[in-house]
């Protein structure tokens, strides 16, 4: 019996692999997805977006419960956790979701194969070999295309080697078994800022270090300087333009050497949290072997997303770009659909970003920055959620929308938001300019009152100085 050949094989079943072979079996095409972990999803699933948000929002919740409820009336006696049944609860989420992704593989016809795998070349004929080594021996795998999407892992400082326990990444920082008395966070992007939040709403003192002089490189300085502002607020300790040059332990404690500015400190702590970046996984695969072009380390990819190497193919953290979750999804399966010939394109000056702090901070497009690096004349508008009627009866009044237009008014280039539910709102936002659209399109728009998104409205009317409740 001849052994059967898929028309594809994906690698790595998180975010942008899982929706690959989804959107590949609809097609009709026979696939085949190779896993390592014992649970599909990826990092994001399993230790990244998703119990990240569970474990916000749960923190979110004690806080509430114990700064927030009385002014709404609500009086109750201070909150007591139980952590454990927190960390019990996110990984309920996380399994859920996970299931429902072997679901969808068993309702698609989808074949799962748990181990790690390696290109092994080809046949004649151009039919590529998968060799995949599991708990329960190695097999081979032909497929006519391979579809790399194995993601990234935590970027690992020389100075401060993970050790699983002390010096941790966002992996075991999920799944603490008690609250850190002092969490000192290296890195002051999304994942130390979302992680930093949660812990510190628990009880933990944390203290961020970021080697720049601002949050969140890369997005609005207003919107930045507002998450400065409202995080320190909230009790968050900043220690920006500094960098650890490494920790040690002394009589039971760990002792962290910064430098700042030239001078250093030592702080001591019992947790320090590395989240300066990820890096994509490309080591094991055979790609060097085959000759497949890497650059930076990343997989370098034409606008079929297919590699150096004909019928390989590669999207997500291991290619240019964002490493996002969503951005993996879209690119999944633009590149299966584009296999069958169909003209699919992924936007990528629409890609949203979202750091899930309280309050959070979204955007998508051409910051003020940029726009002002770049020569290009623009307009602004702005409007405060402090005089947003939906705002006001949540008592979440902090923060603000901001809308970029070009000078004519015709293109809508960015919109920042910090403030509640940014990341639900953004996607008005990503529609429009999905579209083609300007700021007078999203000030013609009817919005709901009274709702949080009328300060998206405000600040698009603002960008001609009409807004109304200014």
């Amino acid at each position: 019996m001849a052994e059967e050949i898929f028309d594809l094989v994906v690698i790595g079943a998180g975010p942008g692999g899982y929706v690959a072979a989804i959107r590949a079996a609809q097609l009709g095409m026979t696939v085949a997805v190779v896993e390592k972990r014992g649970a599909l999803g990826g990092v994001c699933l399993n230790e990244g977006c998703i119990p990240s948000k569970a474990l916000l929002d749960s923190s979110e919740l004690f806080h509430l419960a114990g700064h927030r409820f009385s002014a709404h009336g609500i009086e109750v006696a201070p909150p007591t956790l139980n952590l454990g049944q927190m960390m019990a609860r996110k990984d309920d989420v996380v399994k859920k979701l996970t299931d429902g992704v072997a679901y969808l593989f068993k309702k698609n016809k989808i074949r799962s194969v748990n181990g790690t795998a390696r290109l092994a070349g080809s046949e004649a004929g151009g039919v590529h070999k998968v060799e995949v080594q599991g708990a329960q021996g190695g097999e081979q795998i032909l497929a006519k295309k391979v579809l790399l999407a194995t993601g990234s892992d935590a970027v690992e400082l020389p100075s401060l080697p993970f050790d699983g326990e002390a010096v941790v990444s966002a992996r075991e920082a999920l799944s603490f078994g008690k609250v850190p008395e002092h969490l000192l966070v290296v890195g002051g992007g999304y994942i130390g800022l979302e992680l930093g939040s949660v812990w510190l709403r628990l009880g933990a003192q944390v203290t961020v270090v970021e080697m720049l002089p601002r949050l969140i490189a890369g997005s609005d300085g207003q919107v930045a300087e507002a998450l400065l502002r409202s995080l320190k607020k909230q009790g968050m300790r900043f220690l920006l333009g500094g960098k650890v040059a490494g920790v040690e332990k002394r009589e039971g404690a760990l002792l962290a050497r910064v430098e700042v500015e030239g001078e250093v400190q030592e702080i001591s702590c019992d947790k320090v949290l590395v989240a300066v970046g990820r890096r994509p996984l490309t080591e094991g695969l055979g790609l060097e072997e085959l000759g497949v072009a890497l650059e930076k380390g990343r997989v370098q990819v034409n606008e079929e997303y297919q590699t150096s190497v004909p019928g390989i193919y590669a999207i997500g953290d291991l290619i240019a770009g964002p490493m996002l979750a969503h951005k993996a999804m879209e690119e999944g399966a633009v590149c299966v659909e584009r296999m069958r010939g169909e003209p699919s394109l992924v936007d990528y000056g629409c890609v949203p970003g979202v750091c899930y702090t309280w309050p959070e901070a979204a955007s998508v497009g051409k910051t003020e920055d940029a726009l002002k690096e770049e020569g290009i004349p623009y307009k602004s508008g702005k409007y405060n959620f402090m005089g947003n009627g939906r705002a006001k009866c949540m008592d979440e009044t902090e923060g603000f929308v901001k809308v970029l237009s070009d000078a004519e008014g015709t293109r809508l280039l960015g919109v920042h938001i910090f403030g509640p539910r940014a990341s639900d709102m953004i996607a008005e936002a990503v529609t429009v300019m999905s579209f083609g659209g300007s700021s007078e399109d999203i000030a013609l728009i009817m919005h709901a009152h009274p709702t949080l998104s009328e300060a998206m409205k405000e600040a698009a009317l603002d960008v001609d100085k009409r807004a109304i409740h200014a």
